[in-house]
C-alpha cells in the first residue's frame, strides 16, 4: 500500500470523527432523486436497483470503472434510454415534495406543479420534453457541434425554441415584428454572454470545426448553457483537455454553479478534477453502486480502493478494512448474480476473481 493510499485512509477517518450530524444538501434538497433505476438489454443488467440524489447547487460525479453503467444512467436520465424499472425524480422548487411526487406517481402523468413547486417523472418523458420542460441539458462524450456553423451560430441554435415561438413559427420574422427583433437581440446577448464566460468570443465568426479540441469542449458546455438548464449533465468534459485546459474547466464549472446555481451532474475519470470540483460522489461498479458521499469518504472507502482504484490481479490487499470491504462486496456480486443470471451461475467478472485470489492469498499470509 503507498503512502498516498494511507494517507487518503487516515484523512478519511479523521474527517468521519469529526464530521457533524448534519444531512448534507443531496439528501436536504435534492433537484433529482434515482430510485431502484434497473436498465437490462435483453440478458445484460446493465444498472441493477441503482439509487442516488443530486444535491441543487451542487456539484456530483458519477465515476468507475470502463463498463460500470455511468453512461446508461445518463441515457436513462436525459431519455435515450427508457429504464425498465425505477423512478427518475427531477425537482423545480426547493425540498423534498415527498406530497407532491406521491402525487404525480399516482395520477400516471408525467409532471405536475403545486404553486412555485413542480415535479418531472423524467422516466415518462420523451427526450425533447426533458429538455424543455424539465430543463436538464446534456452534453456527450464525443463532441457533437455543427462544424460548419460559425461559434456564435451553435449558441443561437440551443434557443430556437424562444426563437421559434417570438417568430410566430416564422410569420413573425418573415414581417420583421419588433417582438421578434427583441427575442433575437436577446438571443444573441446570451450567446455574446456566454462566449466570454468561456474565452470564445474571439472566435465568434469562426467555424466550430476549427476550434482546438479544448475550445469546442468549452463551446458544447456554453451550447447547453443557453438552454437555461437546472441540471446540466456532462459526459467525460475533461477527456483530452491538457492541464491548463482542465484547471479552465474547473474554473468553468464552479462559475456555472456559484453564480448561476445551477446543478451539475458530470462523468469523468480524471480524478484531479472530480477531486477538485465534486461536492458529491457516486462511484459506479458493474451497474451497482459501491460508494456515495463527498471526496474525503469516498477516497477512503475501501471498496472503492479495491474496486475502482485498481487493485491489480498479482497485486496483494493488505489492509484489514480493504479485505472486509472487498469480501462483502464479492459476497453482493455473487447473490446479485445468481438472483439474475441463474443460467450462467459460473460466469464472473475478472476483477470479482482477482479479488478472491488476492484475498485467499492475504488469508494464507500473502507474499514472502
Amino acid at each position: 500500500m503507498t503512502a498516498e493510499l494511507q494517507q487518503a485512509i487516515d484523512g478519511g477517518v479523521a474527517m468521519h470523527a469529526t464530521a457533524g450530524a448534519v444531512a448534507p444538501r443531496w439528501e436536504q434538497d435534492p433537484i433529482l432523486s434515482v430510485e431502484n433505476l434497473i436498465m437490462r438489454f435483453g440478458g445484460l443488467v446493465a444498472v441493477k436497483s441503482l439509487s442516488f440524489d443530486v444535491g441543487r447547487g451542487d456539484i456530483t460525479a458519477l465515476i468507475g470503472p470502463n463498463g460500470a453503467g455511468k453512461t446508461t444512467v445518463f441515457n436513462c436520465l436525459t431519455g435515450f434510454y427508457k429504464p425498465t424499472e425505477g423512478r427518475i425524480i427531477m425537482r423545480h422548487g426547493s425540498g423534498l415534495q415527498g406530497e407532491l411526487v406521491q402525487q404525480v406517481t399516482d395520477s400516471g402523468k408525467r409532471f405536475g406543479t403545486d404553486g412555485e413547486n413542480s415535479i418531472f417523472l423524467l422516466e415518462r418523458m420523451a427526450d425533447q420534453e426533458i429538455a424543455q420542460k424539465a430543463k436538464v441539458a446534456r452534453t456527450f462524450q464525443n463532441i457533437r457541434l455543427f462544424g460548419g456553423m460559425t461559434v456564435l451560430e451553435n449558441l443561437l441554435v440551443a434557443q430556437h425554441n424562444p426563437l421559434m415561438i417570438a417568430s410566430g413559427f416564422s410569420l413573425a420574422g418573415v414581417f420583421g415584428l419588433p417582438s421578434y427583433h427583441r427575442a433575437e437581440e436577446a438571443a444573441i446577448d446570451k450567446a455574446v454572454y456566454w462566449l466570454e464566460r468561456t474565452n470564445l468570443i474571439d472566435r465568434a465568426d469562426d467555424p466550430a470545426a476549427d476550434l482546438p479540441y479544448g475550445a469546442q469542449r468549452r463551446l458544447e458546455i456554453a451550447r447547453s448553457m443557453c438552454t437555461d438548464p437546472l441540471l446540466l449533465c456532462l459526459d467525460e468534459p475533461a477527456a483530452g483537455l491538457n492541464p491548463r485546459e482542465s484547471a479552465e474547466l474547473n474554473a468553468l464549472l464552479k462559475f456555472i454553479r456559484d453564480e448561476h446555481g445551477t446543478s451539475v451532474l458530470l462523468i469523468e475519470h480524471d480524478m484531479g478534477v472530480v477531486m477538485e470540483i465534486s461536492d458529491h460522489i457516486i462511484v459506479l461498479d458493474y451497474g451497482l453502486k459501491i460508494s456515495d458521499g463527498d471526496s474525503q469518504s469516498v477516497r477512503s472507502d475501501p471498496k472503492v480502493i479495491a474496486a475502482y482504484l485498481g487493485v491489480e490481479e498479482e497485486e496483494e490487499i493488505d489492509v484489514p478494512e480493504v479485505l472486509e470491504g472487498v469480501l462483502e462486496k464479492v459476497g453482493e456480486i455473487e447473490a446479485k448474480e445468481e438472483r439474475e443470471m441463474t443460467s450462467a451461475p459460473d460466469h464472473r467478472g475478472t476483477r470479482e476473481k482477482s479479488a478472491k485470489r488476492s484475498i485467499s492469498r492475504s488469508g494464507k499470509g500473502g507474499k514472502a
